[in-house]
């Protein structure tokens, strides 16, 4: 027999514990990401795996929004964020600063998401592109690695937010079995 859990039984930090809590290394940048939708759930992704910060690029909407807030639940309030008009910019800032940039996007030799290793260095940021275009050439071309989610379906992509979903579920495994 299952029960359901109600809130206050899941032991969750609140925004200002969150901020305090320790975090894991990694970080998202969202590139030209159009809608508040996945935005939002960005968000609420990168709280649920206690992401250190978003950066929001390009076309990218920044909270406060109703819109974000719809998707976020309050999660941009317990994430740190910063924009940036051009993506390139933070990859820069973020490869000086000692992380292994990451565009998940279908590009040749990339690393399949299911034999992806870690990096010796386990700082990572992961890029995600437009809803349309992907991630801009100029940043897959400065990224070390490529990382592709593998599908079976007739499909050639998934939404943003599920890919976002993916992606930092498996690195958060990864990184909490070292």
């Amino acid at each position: 027999m299952f029960r359901k859990l109600f809130n206050h039984e899941l032991g969750r930090l609140s925004a200002e514990e969150f901020k305090e809590a320790k975090k894991s290394p990694l970080v998202v940048v969202l590139d030209n990401i159009r809608s508040q939708h996945n935005i939002g759930s960005a968000f609420r992704t990168a709280d649920s795996f206690r992401v250190e910060k978003i950066y929001l690029c390009g076309i990218c909407a920044t909270p406060p929004t109703a819109e974000i807030h719809k998707s976020a639940l309050g999660a941009e309030f317990s994430v740190d964020w910063e924009y940036y008009k051009e993506t390139i910019d933070v990859v820069k800032r973020l490869k000086d600063e000692g992380f292994t940039i990451i565009s998940v996007e279908q590009a040749e030799n990339s690393t399949m998401l299911d034999s992806f290793q870690l990096p010796e260095n386990q700082k990572i940021a992961l890029i995600y592109g437009n809803e349309v275009k992907g991630v801009e050439q100029a940043v897959v071309d400065a990224s070390d690695i490529c990382l592709e989610i593998p599908q079976y379906g007739t499909k050639h992509s998934l939404n943003v937010s599920v890919s976002i979903g993916i992606t930092i579920w498996k690195i958060s495994e990864l990184l909490n079995k070292k």
